[in-house]
């Protein structure tokens, strides 16, 4: 119980700190902040903007599925339906927290204004890369278990995965955000399901 609200707690903290980095760079470019005033802007010390995010690009990378351990990855990732267990983590991503209106006070989702600096700025698109190539490498292992692929397949198959995501997410930054983030994933990863034995119209 303990465990769960701490959780809960360093969640929104992790939120809070990445809404006032976003008022900044919005209001004076990404490259004119620094660490130090975004701490100041979130009311917590530099170096715990450090331990959570570790660089300003971490800030818009980072995400819940980072600081998980291998097993909480286990559970989340259904190896008999991958692209299903990534479409349900979208939709509670795109869920406004609790207490909040899941937009900024220009109207603009939290999801768009973070998302939107992965295509705008390219130090932050190749954090992002390196991200998502740190997720597949934590997808293969449940891919070649419990999923039954040899390790190649898996490799491919975590990359499709991941980075088909991330070219989801891109079509939705150059549409301009008009539909829901998960409706791009849907549409992008259809084609995926049939590695796990769906059909294409599932």
């Amino acid at each position: 119980m303990g465990t769960g609200l701490r959780e809960r707690w360093r969640i929104k903290a992790m939120r809070t700190i990445q809404e006032r980095a976003l008022d900044l760079f919005d209001e004076r470019g990404f490259g004119a902040v620094t660490i130090e005033e975004i701490a100041a802007a979130a009311e917590v010390s530099p170096a715990t903007v450090y331990r959570y995010f570790g660089t300003k690009e971490g800030l818009l990378v980072a995400d819940q599925f980072d600081n998980l351990s291998q097993e909480a990855v286990e559970d989340i990732v259904d190896v008999r339906d991958p692209v299903g267990s990534l479409l349900a983590a979208v939709v509670e991503y795109e869920k406004p927290l609790a207490g909040t209106a899941g937009e900024d006070p220009r109207g603009e989702p939290v999801s768009w204004r973070r998302v939107r600096y992965f295509f705008l700025e390219p130090s932050v698109r190749r954090a992002a890369c390196a991200a998502f190539d740190q997720a597949s490498r934590r997808i293969v292992p449940l891919l070649t278990g419990a999923g039954g692929m040899t390790e190649t397949q898996a490799r491919v198959a975590a990359n499709a995965l991941v980075f088909g995501y991330f070219g989801a997410l891109e079509q939705w930054y150059l549409d301009g955000g008009v539909r829901p983030i998960a409706s791009y994933v849907e549409e992008g990863l259809r084609p995926l399901r049939g590695l796990w034995g769906e059909g294409e119209g599932a």
